[in-house]
């Protein structure tokens, strides 16, 4: 039986997430820096070949797919984007110090939600499903490799789901423009949903 392998790459960097803001769901770009570190990891190691690519709809994505895909036209899916933060969108934690709703939040409750935002657990459940409706579909159209480039939040929350070994979410923590492929063996996938995550991409190249 034929098994499907999908490829996680986060996405480049960006200004604010160096700064220490909170940027789920605003749509900022790559900084220059970003764009030249993408370029520079394109020409030093190997990205893997891929049938399909996917791709959260903010900029940040899209822009690392045009760099590291160029060939390829992305599948642009709005569930793939990062937790909406709401309210907290561009803040830093020391800004949201003594938020009673904040400190619950940062202490992992699933159900607190920032204002005007997505709580951990809806978070969970929507790129869930949009990852279960990906599986489903690469199973049915046949295509046995893919990409999926988004944001780190999102790539480690469905490793932790999904992932084998199990690990928890910042266990699978990946600098940006890296990441990792999983194999869905089909029968495995239908009585547990589980992926195995067999290794770290890319891989530098040998001279």
């Amino acid at each position: 039986m034929k098994s499907y392998v999908i490829h996680f790459i986060r996405h480049g960097k960006i200004s604010e997430t160096l700064s220490g803001k909170y940027i789920g769901t605003t749509d900022v770009p790559l900084s220059e820096d970003g764009k030249k570190e993408l370029e520079i990891l394109d020409k030093t190691y190997k990205y893997p070949g891929t049938m399909a690519v996917f791709t959260s709809p903010l900029k940040r994505c899209i822009e690392t797919c045009r760099i590291l895909y160029p060939q390829q036209k992305p599948l642009i899916i709005d569930r793939l984007s990062e937790c909406n933060f709401g309210e907290w969108e561009g803040k830093t934690a020391e800004e949201l110090k003594g938020d009673e709703v904040f400190e619950k939040w940062l202490s992992g409750s699933p159900e607190v939600k920032p204002p005007r935002g997505e709580s951990n657990d809806d978070f969970t459940r929507r790129i869930c499903r949009m990852f279960e409706s990906i599986v489903e579909g690469l199973m049915k159209t046949g295509t046995t490799e893919s990409v999926i480039i988004t944001h780190g939040g999102v790539i480690m929350t469905l490793l932790a789901v999904y992932g084998l070994p199990q690990a928890k979410p910042f266990d699978w923590v990946m600098d940006n423009g890296f990441g990792y492929s999983v194999r869905i063996t089909p029968l495995l996938w239908q009585r547990d949903k589980v992926a195995e995550v067999y290794k770290k991409i890319p891989e530098e190249i040998e001279e």
